[in-house]
């Protein structure tokens, strides 16, 4: 586990420029800087000399507090330096069949697996749904029962895939709850594309203590087979008879950087550098030491700094030192740049740990039945 003690910075979206005079007692509500061992503002041509620096945020509330100020940042005493780029998109997952081995007239079943950090609390192992079509007639050819019109098949997959869940029950779910489908393709080389939805989004409770972002995403898996649907389950398929091929093209992902995910974490470490009133109430006339500089609708980069404070002497105990963490969230865009830039002049290089799109889908003709 990480137990280090994390300070968190939000750069206002109004901020545009770090400040070049003064020092850290001369700093606004909510603007953000970084300083040298001597309290005074830093440049990217002067910064590498210093023996370690600070980053420090003006507070709205000053009573019996100061700014909002980092531990010794030194160069040397660095454990990890990364940061994550915002992307407010995230990816659906891409699932297509095809290939198919099918006779004419047999019967197939496709069944899907839905998870989800909140389908899980719903469905025992996932969204678990089956549908079983039988493969249409051939008439034409030396042998019609060789092969089958696999665009037909598709055709009637969509069909059935596409019916309203049975409406005795009013919490039934249908596949179009949490899919999309499509023919790709035509003749004997369609394909049945699978098209995960992007989940609901849950909006912020006017409850300050509540805590209601997660990071979740909505994933599932895919399973063809003959004959009726079954409740065994699916981990080998039979490599004697596969009657089609199931590639993902692309997997989800989690957005980052969103504010929705950023509020949070202004209230996960509140409590870490407020001076008094650390806890958060429901009620919000109580909590005048809390203080929020995210903008709705906006997507930050996130830059994290894990360090040991410089000058810290410790002598032998029977404890474990604690290092600290520094989260700096910018607004993307040129001060975003700009904060990257001097940090990287001082620190060096920054890992890169943004997600990566994978398995990235490929322009392909998408027909409808």
């Amino acid at each position: 586990m990480d137990f280090s003690l994390t300070t968190l910075f939000v750069v206002p979206s109004s901020q545009s420029t770090l400040p070049t005079t003064g020092s850290t007692q001369n700093l606004t509500a909510g603007q953000f800087g970084i300083f040298d061992n001597a309290y005074a503002t830093t440049a990217t041509g002067t910064i590498a000399t210093k023996p370690y620096i600070y980053l420090a945020q003006g507070r709205g509330n000053t009573y019996l507090q100061a700014s909002k100020r980092s531990d010794k940042i030194s160069k040397t005493g660095i454990v990890k330096w990364y940061y994550v780029a915002g992307n407010a998109t995230a990816l659906n997952q891409i699932t297509d069949i095809g290939n198919f081995n099918v006779k004419c007239g047999e019967y197939v079943t496709l069944t899907l697996r839905a998870h989800s950090s909140y389908i899980d609390t719903l469905y025992f192992n996932g969204f678990t749904r089956s549908v079983t079509v039988q493969a249409p007639c051939c008439d034409c050819g030396a042998d019609p029962c060789d092969t089958v019109d696999a665009e037909g098949l598709v055709n009637k997959l969509i069909a059935k895939l596409g019916e309203a869940a049975p409406g005795i029950n009013p919490d039934n779910i249908s596949f179009s709850n949490f899919y999309t489908f499509a023919k790709v393709g035509t003749g004997a080389n369609a394909k049945l594309r699978i098209t995960g939805k992007a989940l609901t989004k849950y909006g912020q409770p006017c409850d300050v203590a509540a805590f209601p972002y997660e990071y979740d995403r909505m994933w599932f898996n895919a399973f063809i087979f003959q004959g009726p649907a079954t409740t065994a389950d699916f981990i080998v398929p039979d490599a004697c008879d596969v009657v089609a091929q199931v590639v993902t093209s692309q997997r989800s992902s989690y957005p980052t950087g969103t504010s929705e995910e950023i509020a949070q974490l202004e209230k996960d470490y509140y409590s870490y550098q407020a001076a008094y009133l650390k806890h958060l109430y429901r009620m919000g006339g109580y909590n005048d030491n809390f203080e929020s500089y995210v903008a709705a609708n906006t997507t930050y980069n996130t830059f994290y700094i894990k360090f040991k404070p410089a000058n810290e002497e410790y002598t032998w105990g029977d404890y474990i030192v604690e290092d600290a963490m520094v989260i700096v969230a910018v607004p993307t865009g040129s001060l975003s740049t700009a904060i990257k830039t001097m940090l990287e002049t001082y620190l060096g290089t920054a890992e890169d740990f943004s997600p990566i799109a994978i398995f990235p889908t490929t322009t392909t003709t998408t027909t409808t039945p």
